[in-house]
């Protein structure tokens, strides 16, 4: 089955030409698509998408072998190219959005266990010392320790 839905009624063939005919690793007069294959049972399906006229289609398979080699998102693969964005500027991009996301989770998660711990130094008030040895126990660094006893302390880590 054959790909062929794509922006403004493009082939996903033609929007992976057209998000960067060079690709991570293309400067210098390197070959287009070519170059960056997983496998050489790929190649002659690349040159034919690359070269071929009329132009062939990609399958699943094949847009998804190219989201492993361009470690982006097939949405991403499939969408317009923006005007100074090449392949390595949208690859950043992801990892940047992905660590964000990642960070704010991250953040979420240590904030409710702030409040889980704050909520049983209430219940359980001569706790407090031993928390936060164990936080030192546990952290190894005495800053580290004492800025978690504090947010502890605070009731939360907002």
């Amino acid at each position: 089955m054959a790909v062929g839905v794509g922006f403004a009624g493009e082939l996903v063939a033609d929007l992976v030409v057209a998000a960067g005919r060079r690709l991570p690793g293309r400067g210098r007069g390197a070959s287009t698509l070519r170059g960056r294959q997983v496998r050489r049972r790929h190649q002659t399906a690349v040159w034919r998408i690359e070269n071929g006229t009329p132009r062939r289609r990609i399958n699943l398979d094949e847009a998804l072998a190219f989201t492993r080699v361009f470690e982006l998102p097939l949405e991403e693969l499939m969408s317009p190219p923006l005007e100074g964005l090449d392949i390595d500027s949208r690859r950043l991009v992801q990892e940047a959005v992905e660590a964000f996301y990642e960070t704010r989770d991250a953040r979420d998660r240590l904030h409710r266990a702030v409040v889980a711990i704050a909520d049983h130094i209430k219940a359980h008030p001569d706790s407090s010392r031993a928390i936060h040895e164990q936080c030192l126990r546990l952290m190894g660094d005495e800053r580290d320790a004492r800025t978690l006893s504090n947010d502890i302390e605070d009731g939360g880590h907002y």
